[in-house]
């Protein structure tokens, strides 16, 4: 979405900004200036005193490109947004929950327990995340080219920082936001401010309508199960996506960053993309080298979509500098260590040396010509590389087979990634085997371009289509073997809905793949990969991914089939369910009735019960009565003992005072 001319910040605008509401979307705008004698300064920050000293720097590092990497531009104004993600420096042990941390929390909430319990124990576990352990920074870059001035020249950043990955809302607002700012200064981004804290909160997986001045942003953000624990966003998430299933409605996003241009960024590596699919599934290292930041770190954003709907669980930074604290760990990784699982987007080839051990080495892009234009602002604007030759289409792709192209290959594989630091070229260095063959029916989909720029920004979101749905349905039909771990069940007609519901499948990792391997992989995947297909899922269920993942997709199975059998619960007629019953059952009901309605009552008390607990607590309270009423006198008197039960029991009960375990 380009900036709406009828934009104009307005003097007798009543909207003031609400840095608490704001919060929501926005953590803080900065503004950054490069100083020649001190480098990177923040300039302003808004609201003030939100960042550590040690995030303050990175930042201002962060929202530069890297002066090793850019040509010298001779235009008078160069203009480019780009994103990158860095870890919080504060509150860490307390406010974030890392990936094993979640798998610990969910390992010590027993299957054995009531699913309320579960519930509650997770809100007590995770009522301390509601700081983000990662922040998000969009910036607006502006070099301008001026002799007169020191060096010929001075650039500025106007940085965006947020919890969530939503790039799909911060790019569009920037090509707003940007122009605006070096048009009337820092009013810009109090007017901005005011019409973020008028927002309404994010909802993962709609698509919103966000007011900003005459425009409106109509964005779709990525949904609830795609999102990390630690972004800060604990929504519920769907029933849909308990089971990996393809979704019925393809326009609803199905992971983070669906708006990237996975077809304009690795155009000329087509075929090399089930590789790259394979090692962002089983979390391998990987470096991504681009000319610029915003070419970089839209192929980061590629390649964490290539994985939807599986959450990506590494840490992946679109845009990393020598900067970044964690640079010096990586930098001293002697020849035993591992190279931690992460993607890092790069433009400066020194890493190339610095960091020797990683294993995949991705080069994208071309050196972009001299432009005003403001680079992947959009997926429209991003659907050509600059520099690439025109008209280069698939007509051509048969090249690849060539001999010419053959010894192409060879030969940069023999070079190896430091050839990069004499000439820029498209290439992967990996010595990874992959299972999945590359579907060239996929491939002979895709339309050329042609010469036309328009044409072509069509034609690319078209392809982008066509490649995010194959690699969905790739990605959902790996995942499938695991549907019956999540497999929720109903109560049987007839059956009490007050009994605990059964526990899920117990995983057992070595059980499935000899399982798995005796029942086959599927007609869809066996068409597609090779004979060691089983290899792929042991490294798989070994890798970064899986554990979050099935952990998480666990406990949103856990949480719809509790809401089953709560609905179950009050569409039950009690009368006609004691009827049939004896004084043992009886009593068993009573204590089941009475556990449920506590455990309700709890989650009230602890925040986090549904809209509808409030008719939940009548309803037991009032099967509660019913049982209690078809019991025995001498079991109704030494059931009133317990004073918490007797006051269940009255008409009115105390429902606000804390409510102990029953006896």
């Amino acid at each position: 979405m380009s900036r709406s001319p009828s934009f104009s910040v307005k003097s007798e605008l009543s909207l003031k900004p609400d840095p608490e509401r704001m919060q929501r979307w926005v953590v803080a705008f900065c503004t950054i200036r490069f100083d020649l004698e001190q480098g990177q300064l923040i300039e302003d920050c808004y609201p003030p005193g939100c960042l550590t000293q040690d995030e303050e720097l990175e930042v201002a590092y962060s929202s530069f490109p890297d002066s090793v990497s850019q040509h010298q531009n001779r235009s008078s104004i160069h203009d480019c947004i780009f994103f990158f993600r860095f870890q919080r420096h504060k509150n860490l042990p307390q406010g974030n929950v890392t990936p094993s941390e979640i798998t610990e929390i969910n390992d010590k909430i027993t299957s054995s327990e009531p699913t309320e319990e579960k519930l509650l124990k997770r809100s007590k576990s995770f009522s301390s995340s509601k700081g983000s352990r990662y922040l998000y920074g969009y910036v607006f870059n502006r070099q301008r080219h001026d002799e007169r001035l020191k060096r010929g020249g001075e650039q500025k950043s106007l940085v965006i920082l947020s919890h969530g990955p939503f790039s799909s809302v911060f790019r569009p607002l920037l090509q707003i936001m940007g122009p605006l700012y070096f048009d009337v200064g820092k009013k810009a981004i109090e007017h901005i401010a005011s019409y973020v804290s008028i927002w309404p909160s994010p909802v993962p997986g709609k698509l919103m309508e966000l007011p900003i001045g005459n425009a409106m942003l109509k964005v779709n953000l990525p949904p609830a199960h795609s999102l990390p624990l630690e972004s800060g966003m604990l929504s519920e998430e769907s029933a849909a996506s308990v089971a990996p299933f393809l979704p019925y409605n393809q326009s609803i996003p199905q992971g983070l960053f669906h708006d990237s241009d996975l077809f304009g960024t690795f155009r000329g590596l087509l075929l090399q993309l089930w590789v790259l699919w394979e090692l962002l599934l089983i979390g391998e290292p990987i470096l991504v080298i681009a000319p610029t930041p915003p070419q970089c770190c839209e192929a980061v954003a590629s390649l964490v979509s290539l994985i939807a709907p599986l959450l990506c669980s590494i840490d992946f930074r679109p845009y990393f500098t020598i900067h970044d604290p964690q640079f010096a760990h990586l930098n001293s990784l002697q020849e035993w260590d591992t190279f931690p699982p992460m993607v890092l987007g790069v433009t400066n080839l020194f890493f190339l040396k610095a960091l020797r051990k990683i294993p995949h080495i991705v080069s994208v892009g071309s050196p972009a010509p001299n432009s005003n234009r403001v680079a992947f602002a959009s997926r429209a604007s991003s659907g050509k590389i600059s520099g690439r030759p025109e008209g280069f289409g698939l007509q051509q792709l048969s090249l690849k087979f060539s001999p010419s192209s053959l010894l192409n290959v060879v030969k940069l594989r023999r070079e190896g990634p430091l050839c990069l630091m004499t000439e820029h070229k498209e290439a992967i260095w990996s010595s990874y085997a992959a299972t999945t063959k590359p579907d060239t029916s996929i491939l002979n989909r895709l339309i050329d371009a042609g010469m036309s720029p328009r044409v072509e920004e069509s034609m690319s979101v078209v392809n982008n289509e066509i490649l995010r749905r194959h690699f969905l349905e790739l990605t959902t039909n790996f995942l499938a073997p695991f549907g019956p771990y999540f497999r929720t069940t109903t109560p049987s007609e007839g059956s009490s809905p007050f009994v605990d519901p059964p526990t899920l499948p117990p995983f057992n990792a070595n059980e499935f793949l000899s399982s798995l391997q005796a029942r086959g992989v599927g007609k869809f995947l066996s068409k597609r990969m090779r004979s060691n297909w089983l290899d792929l899922y042991r490294r798989f269920l070994k890798g970064p991914n899986f554990m979050p993942w099935f952990q998480r997709r666990r406990a949103t199975a856990e949480q719809e089939q509790h809401r089953l059998w709560r609905q179950a619960r009050m569409r039950t007629d009690i009368q006609q369910l004691i009827a049939k019953m004896s004084e043992l059952e009886s009593v068993d009901t009573f204590n089941a009735v009475e556990r449920h309605l506590i455990q309700e009552i709890q989650l009230q008390q602890s925040g986090c019960a549904a809209t509808d607990s409030a008719e939940i607590c009548q309803k037991l309270k009032g099967d509660l009565l019913a049982v209690f009423n078809v019991l025995p006198k001498d079991v109704q008197q030494l059931l009133l003992f317990n004073p918490e039960r007797a006051a269940l029991l009255q008409r009115t009960p105390e429902l606000t005072k804390p409510l102990g375990t029953h006896l």
